[in-house]
């Protein structure tokens, strides 16, 4: 990925805010938390970047069925498959028309059509796109009826785009539900390091007696020498924190059939958590 301004403008103000953290509330409750505000500002352009990738290549597998459409009744009607690549160059095709009219211009310099395909399917950078290429390839080198090849594509593309939308509409309850366990699994998480954990500070003074001192049990809170409340809590965060990456990494799969896809739930779902967990401190 190459860095542009947005991230380079995230990356600064991010370090900006670490480092005002570092320097006024090191050791406070406040520090953690702006921790987690520093790393939302600087990886937040990098997940809008992802998405909007995840976004533009379905647009283009959308306009690359329109082309093959309108590319197949071309064909049909006796024009040459260059020739009806030619005619294409500069009608819009939404994502495509930049890279629809370099296929057209490479056509027209005389670059073979199976490199200018090549060509094509690398810019455009999409799977499904490049499959289909590679069959116009072999048709177009086979010289079959290369209508009915292009015809047999876009309807292809077509029914890969339709079962893509039928699996999201059918997933679309299981995202919710996901968010809505992850949730209430923060819920738990804070009652037991806001309500229950702090009970284990009280087991050494048990009717007045110290526990820990009298070596009736072992030493569990801070008075005895064990470990500490945010000790205890600091692991339940860690599970708090996986949790939201590796749902978030599955519901993009199961949604949109791409880990990719997941990466901006399982940011949510992790900032939303670390956020959470640390601005209760400052209020709990």
């Amino acid at each position: 990925m190459i860095l542009k301004k947005p991230h380079w403008i995230g990356i600064i103000f991010g370090v900006l805010i670490l480092g005002v953290d570092l320097s006024m509330f090191l050791g406070e409750n406040l520090f953690y938390f702006l921790v987690g505000i520093a790393t939302t500002v600087i990886l937040l352009p990098f997940v809008a970047t992802t998405i909007v990738e995840t976004n533009r290549e379905k647009d283009k597998n959308g306009q690359f069925l329109e082309f093959a459409r309108a590319l197949a009744e071309n064909v049909k009607g006796g024009t040459p498959i260059g020739q009806s690549i030619r005619n294409m160059g500069n009608k819009n095709f939404g994502s495509l028309t930049w890279h629809i009219s370099k296929l057209s211009n490479q056509i027209s310099l005389g670059i073979p059509m199976s490199k200018a395909l090549d060509t094509f399917a690398d810019d455009v950078g999409s799977l499904t796109v490049k499959r289909a290429i590679d069959l116009i390839k072999e048709a177009e080198m086979a010289g079959g009826k290369i209508d009915n090849i292009l015809d047999s594509v876009a309807s292809s593309i077509y029914q890969i785009e339709k079962l893509k939308k039928e699996r999201a509409a059918t997933i679309a309850n299981l995202v919710v539900q996901g968010y809505i366990i992850f949730f209430i699994f923060i819920g738990i998480m804070l009652v037991m390091q806001f309500k229950i954990i702090p009970l284990t500070e009280d087991v050494n003074n048990v009717g007045g007696f110290n526990l820990g001192d009298s070596g009736a049990v072992g030493s569990i809170g801070t008075n005895s020498g064990g470990a500490s409340t945010d000790e205890l809590s600091r692991p339940l965060l860690y599970m708090l924190l996986l949790q939201g990456i590796f749902s978030g990494l599955a519901i993009g799969k199961l949604s949109e059939g791409s880990i990719k896809a997941g990466i901006k739930h399982s940011f949510a779902m992790t900032i939303a958590a670390f956020l959470i967990s640390t601005g209760a401190k400052l209020f709990l």
